[in-house]
């Protein structure tokens, strides 16, 4: 059983940046491939970045390809999400999820172990 905590999220301004952080415990962190989503209020929750077991490979949602960069640190069971340039567009609850199988990692319904969540509001 693998436990996902994420932290960072917060009030910015429209421009700014803010780094996401997501604590793993429980599992063998460095055989999953780890994922964030987002939820906005009254939206379905969506694809943001996966990254897979190594870092090696990378995918993002088009709506954030430029801006996010997410990575792993697999000594310390830790994967980030680097967010610039944020927009007003990105506020939603950020999720963390783990799985085992890369393929298909911009579907949620393969992840077998998510986080609670962290806020992240970017004001205009």
């Amino acid at each position: 059983q693998v436990q996902l905590v994420e932290s960072g999220g917060g009030l910015v301004q429209a421009g700014e940046s803010r780094r996401l952080s997501c604590a793993a415990s429980g599992g063998t962190f460095s055989i999953y491939t780890m994922g964030w989503f987002r939820q906005a209020p009254g939206k379905e929750r969506e694809f943001v970045a996966a990254i897979n077991w190594s870092g090696g490979s990378t995918s993002y949602a088009d709506s954030v390809k430029g801006r996010f960069t997410i990575s792993r640190h697999n000594a310390k069971n830790a994967v980030y999400l680097q967010m610039n340039s944020l927009k007003p567009e990105d506020t939603a609850v950020y999720y963390c999820a783990a799985r085992r199988d890369y393929s298909g990692s911009d579907e949620p319904g393969g992840y077998a172990y998510w986080g609670q969540g962290t806020q992240v509001t970017v004001s205009s």
